[in-house]
């Protein structure tokens, strides 16, 4: 199959969704599939760079669900992209957040393959997806299939566009996460216990909370290390500005490293961390630290429950609750026997979602979806109103 992939997002930097269609990609190529990446990109020369990338629009920055959402806001994508689909003669067109602007919507109006939407995101509500229904209700008729990632990810995007949705979630590369071949940093290694957090240093990723934590695990623990991995402008944000004001020895912030390096960290931590508040569809880094054999302490929130059960490969406590991050986090460093268990039935669980088996049941979607006799696009056959 001739498959392209469609992103939102500025392509080189780092993110869940970008990471995920650089997977698809992977994985098709190399059991024979021709697929293209169609993204915006801050990087001018990343078609260069990067294999079978079309760089489609630059980059702007604006916010969105509690993060920055880096994506192109260009009107003038149209020739490029019919250019693109006119050469190519995709069989398949896979738009991740095919809502999301601009690009996904101009790719779907133009394609005539069998066109597959992926929604990734979740949150309460979205006043972009209610107050734009009567536009993006165009744009979502275009698809031919849906994929959401996760349960809440499917509830998430049923508020407002009410359709079948078939459930893949996000894969975890397994084989390169396997603690038994990854080397962790000698300089970890010194006896004291190491609680990691890898994110960026936005509110609902909740990193503060882990902060706050810092007395009373310290008391419990006081040769504990806290070390703080992800991309993002961890100098000028408020959290280092606090863990110097409060004088926090031991919190060491790293930024953002390779995925290489951030396997190291995985293999060298004790306890995994993801204290998020809100707007988590699916936890990859749950996965990760999961497939890493690592314990596993994060909050009780919608998408994580989807991949964490509590008391099996970790520990669920509320969101916004530094005093229940805290207990959770020394539990599991009190019980060693306890931390083993749980990070073998994290690498167990973390191999029902290896890349591998991800991208065939996206195989499986696309082959299914264009096998049967697709429905007219009319909003009206496609679309089914709210009651």
């Amino acid at each position: 199959m001739k498959i392209a992939l469609v992103s939102p997002y500025d392509y080189p930097y780092p993110g869940g969704v970008t990471s995920h269609v650089q997977h698809l990609y992977d994985e098709f190529t190399s059991v024979g599939h021709d697929v293209r990446i169609l993204a915006p990109s801050s990087n001018r020369n990343i078609e260069r760079e990067v294999d079978n990338m079309y760089r489609v629009g630059g980059v702007r920055r604006i916010p969105a669900n509690g993060s920055i959402a880096r994506i192109t806001l260009s009107f003038r994508l149209s020739h490029r992209v019919r250019e693109i689909l006119q050469n190519e003669q995709f069989d398949i067109v896979h738009a991740h957040e095919p809502l999301m602007p601009f690009l996904p919507p101009t790719v779907l109006r133009y394609s005539t393959a069998v066109n597959v939407g992926t929604f990734h995101a979740y949150r309460g509500s979205y006043y972009g997806y209610f107050y734009g229904r009567p536009i993006l209700r165009r744009v979502f008729a275009n698809l031919d299939a849906r994929i959401a990632v996760s349960r809440a990810a499917k509830r998430f995007v049923r508020q407002y566009f009410m359709a079948p949705y078939r459930i893949i979630p996000n894969g975890v590369e397994v084989d390169r996460l396997n603690p038994s071949v990854v080397q962790p940093f000698p300089e970890l290694e010194d006896g004291r216990p190491n609680i990691l957090f890898v994110g960026r240093p936005e509110k609902r990723k909740g990193v503060g909370y882990l902060i706050r934590a810092y007395p009373e695990i310290k008391n419990a623990f006081p040769d504990a290390r806290f070390i703080i991995v992800g991309a993002g402008d961890w100098q000028e944000s408020p959290y280092r500005a606090y863990i110097e004001r409060h004088n926090m020895r031991d919190i060491s912030i790293v930024g953002y490293v390779s995925e290489e390096d951030k396997a190291r960290y995985l293999r060298s931590a004790h306890v995994f961390c993801a204290p998020a508040v809100e707007g988590e569809s699916f936890g990859i880094v749950l996965l990760e630290a999961m497939a890493a054999g690592r314990p596993v302490v994060a909050t009780e929130i919608v998408g994580y429950r989807d991949v964490v059960t509590d008391g099996q490969e970790g520990l669920l406590v509320p969101p916004r609750n530094a005093a229940a991050v805290a207990n959770a986090v020394c539990r599991i460093l009190q019980d060693p026997q306890l931390a083993r268990t749980m990070g073998a039935a994290g690498i167990e669980t973390a191999a029902q979602y290896s890349w591998g088996r991800i991208a065939e049941q996206v195989l499986d979607l696309y082959v299914r979806t264009g096998s049967r006799p697709l429905p007219s696009p009319s909003p009206a056959v496609a679309w089914e109103p709210l009651g």
